[in-house]
């Protein structure tokens, strides 16, 4: 434990909740989820707004919506939440060369080590400042926690949000902590709570007073001893810089379950190319591939192969993990599917012949396609405009008329689209055929002028209110549903992950084409509450811990 106040905690508040009212100007003091938005959808995050009426990080989309059936549910624009996350950790960058990034929202920093003096009054005035720099760089809050040891500045910022700054001044750290429930204590999860809980111990004093040996009794001897030294005030956990990742998994859930083998095959296939892509991004290979297949009844088995060596070719890992498959029935109905690499290194040693046989498929791939291309001359080439299959609640438009805007919903051939930007008042809402020639996918607006990307923005001038009631700009217009837009069969999509707290959804979203949905839509978003619409995937982290975001 040390003698100042030097390491801080930086959680922003609600931050894609956040990012999407500080973007949607008629969203602002509003209720917003954002996450997976089909019936097997997860929350990622839920605005302070929405959490009034009990919506939380993690929980189903399905049981969010019963709660609170007016919010906006938006689907993720990962590539706008990325942008804002690397401006945030280059303000941390430029307070101390240690700064250990949790989560695209969330981090810690080491002050000594960035020259700052020991004092709580200097430590105060970094956070302050740094709080300041964040909401003029991208028009966001968050809030800070000062404390002599990590564990205890991750409280402070829990208890400073939102939007504040605590700091816990040493010698009063077990007068603040033994109050507190034993789920404050990091590593305590539902099932150590409930063994404690079951001892009789459920807050943190009690766990110091049940003493070390009868912890290692009920816990094993590493969790019990660390426990207990956490419970006392003892954390000597430095801050790290650099997080090694040990694995790479991606996953899906199925909005019906898998009966078919083959269905199930391709699905297998598809994730292991999926895992391959992030791998490759982080530059490492793996020699351990396993699957995860979660059954109708939720039984979740898994089966692992080891390699000779590592490696991140596609076609290795494809024949593994089909050979994994081919030992487990799939007859009875399949939930979710999932593929990862774990054994990671920096180096591949290729599997010479299955490195062959992808280069050889990989070779009938492109000559196909130069076949295909010389029948259609002229169709798809380079300045086509990729048209998305459906438009999903919240994604970025750009009409030819009318500008930037984004989608509020669509259904049965029609899509409906709010016209607005970060910086205007709110906008008007207008209808369009989904085919309709001036309307495309459009690029995530800056949330401060000049502030994004790049990072520079403390010259940026015309800031976005910050979100919540302050920031209200007046009633949004009645949305033109326009012709023949209402009920009507649910499309088809991929549903958001089961993920507990701390799953990294990852970029991407993984979403299958619509058939004839027809969705209502909703009186604050225009999104139907009960439209299947898209998909939140669970993935492991490369690098830099999760990536959910439940501040």
């Amino acid at each position: 434990m040390r003698g100042a106040p030097t390491i801080l905690h930086l959680d922003m508040d609600a931050f894609y909740a956040s990012a999407e009212q500080a973007a949607k100007p008629s969203l602002r003091g509003k209720p917003v989820v954002v996450g997976g938005i089909g019936p097997r959808g997860v929350v990622a995050t839920a605005s302070y707004e929405a959490r009034v009426f009990g919506v939380r990080s993690a929980m189903a989309t399905a049981q969010a919506r019963r709660l609170c059936p007016n919010a906006a549910y938006l689907t993720p624009r990962f590539s706008l939440y990325r942008d804002i996350s690397e401006v945030v950790m280059g303000l941390l960058g430029a307070l101390s060369p240690l700064v250990e990034p949790l989560s695209l929202d969330e981090a810690f920093v080491d002050l000594e080590a960035g020259g700052v003096e020991p004092t709580a009054a200097a430590v105060r005035a970094v956070g302050e400042r740094l709080r300041r720099d964040i909401r003029t760089a991208t028009g966001l809050s968050g809030s800070v926690g000062l404390a002599a040891s990590k564990m205890l500045a991750k409280i402070a910022s829990e208890e400073a949000k939102p939007d504040g700054l605590l700091l816990i001044e040493p010698g009063t750290e077990l007068e603040r902590l033994w109050p507190m429930s034993v789920r404050a204590i990091p590593g305590v999860g539902p099932a150590t709570a409930e063994t404690l809980r079951r001892a009789g111990i459920t807050t943190v004093a009690e766990t110091a007073e049940a003493g070390e040996a009868e912890l290692v009794r009920l816990l094993g001897k590493a969790h019990g001893a660390g426990l207990y030294a956490m419970a006392t005030g003892h954390d000597d956990r430095p801050v790290v810089a650099e997080r090694d990742a040990k694995s790479v998994s991606v996953e899906d859930t199925f909005e019906e379950d898998l009966t078919d083998r083959t269905r199930v095959q391709l699905e297998i296939a598809r994730l292991a190319d999926r895992c391959v892509q992030r791998l490759r991004a982080a530059g490492r290979s793996g020699r351990t591939v396993v699957i995860k297949v979660r059954s109708y009844d939720f039984s979740t088995l898994t089966r692992s192969e080891t390699l000779r060596g590592p490696t991140d070719d596609p076609g290795v890992v494809r024949e593994a993990a089909a050979r994994l498959l081919d030992g487990v029935d799939t007859t009875t109905g399949v939930r979710l599917l999932g593929v990862g690499v774990s054994g990671l290194a920096d180096y591949t040693q290729e599997d010479l012949f299955a490195q062959a046989a992808s280069e050889a498929a990989g070779a009938a791939a492109e000559a196909a396609e130069a076949e295909g291309s010389e029948e259609t001359p002229g169709e798809g080439g380079a300045g086509a405009v990729v048209r998305p299959r459906r438009w999903l609640p919240g994604l970025d438009v750009r009409h030819a008329e009318y500008g930037a805007g984004w989608v509020q919903g669509s259904g049965v051939g029609r899509v409906t689209v709010r016209f607005e930007t970060p910086w205007s008042e709110p906008g008007r809402v207008r209808t369009f055929a989904v085919d309709d020639p001036d309307l495309e996918p459009g690029e995530p607006l800056p949330l401060v002028r000049g502030g994004l990307p790049g990072g520079d923005a403390a010259t940026g001038a015309a800031q976005a209110p910050p979100p919540g009631p302050a920031g209200e700009a007046g009633t949004a217009p009645v949305p033109d549903l326009g012709p023949g837009l209402g009920p009507g069969p649910r499309p088809h999509a991929d549903a958001g992950p089961e993920a507990g707290p701390g799953a990294d959804v990852g970029p991407g979203l993984g979403v299958r084409p619509a058939a004839g949905a027809g969705p209502v839509l909703d009186p604050v978003c225009g999104n139907d509450p009960g439209a299947v619409a898209g998909a939140v995937r669970e993935a492991r982290p490369v690098s830099g811990g999760r990536g959910g975001s439940g501040g």
